[in-house]
């Protein structure tokens, strides 16, 4: 089973940033808007790790992290605007585990979630992100696909659905698994969505779409891509 990962962040164009970076590492992520919402999931669930925004629509996250630390232990990590060194010594001192200004890159956000998870005693290997085999290469830092060296356009929903593959590459990918890291949580029984962009996929990464080579079917499990 994956990592559970909550994000508390009501920027909405940052939290699906961060949805999807993780989501394409392997955690399971769930998202909160306010204070309110995430702390009821935080007692429905408990996350094995939180990305905590300050300047929430209903009050500031040091609240819900001085909450948490009553009960939970598991990592903290603020993710804000703000950098004024008193705050960040502030709520260093009231229980986070690491204070990440924004703007900042997914590459550091990950490398800190590691070495959060990493004190707590989990082991998070940095993901898979270069791919190459017969001709396609793949490199998902430069967010670049080539076929015989030939530069491939993909959308964003083709990108990410090929960058899961990448991730757990030469193994299977459930369909719910793909659905819950691409689409969401909401979109776990839309099967027919993987069914139009991995033909979409294979139009454009295979010779011969109807024989593939890289994006092979697992009938009625998933999909696989191929290493060998």
């Amino acid at each position: 089973m994956s990592l559970q990962v909550l994000v508390v962040e009501d920027d909405r164009s940052i939290r699906e940033m961060m949805r999807q970076a993780l989501s394409l590492e392997g955690f399971t992520v769930r998202t909160a808007v306010s204070l309110s919402e995430a702390g009821s999931m935080v007692e429905n669930a408990t996350p094995d790790l939180m990305l905590l925004d300050l300047g929430l629509p209903d009050g500031d996250g040091a609240a819900l992290l001085q909450r948490v630390r009553l009960t939970h232990n598991f990592p903290v990590l603020v993710v804000s605007a703000r950098h004024q060194e008193a705050q960040k010594v502030q709520l260093l001192d009231a229980g986070a585990d690491d204070y990440l200004v924004k703007p900042f890159s997914v590459a550091e956000l990950l490398a800190r979630i590691r070495v959060a998870l990493r004190h707590r005693g989990t082991t998070v290997a940095a993901a898979v992100t270069r791919h190459t085999l017969d001709g396609l290469e793949i490199d998902l830092e430069a967010r670049s696909v080539h076929l015989a060296g030939a530069a491939l356009h993909l959308t964003p929903t083709e990108f990410n659905l090929l960058a899961r593959l990448v991730r757990s590459a030469g193994k299977v990918v459930t369909h719910r698994q793909l659905l819950l890291d691409v689409w969401g949580a909401e979109f776990v029984d839309h099967t027919h969505y993987l069914r139009l962009y991995m033909g979409q996929l294979r139009a454009k990464l295979e010779r011969n779409p109807a024989e593939p080579r890289h994006l092979l079917t697992e009938v009625g499990v998933g999909y696989r891509l191929a290493t060998v």
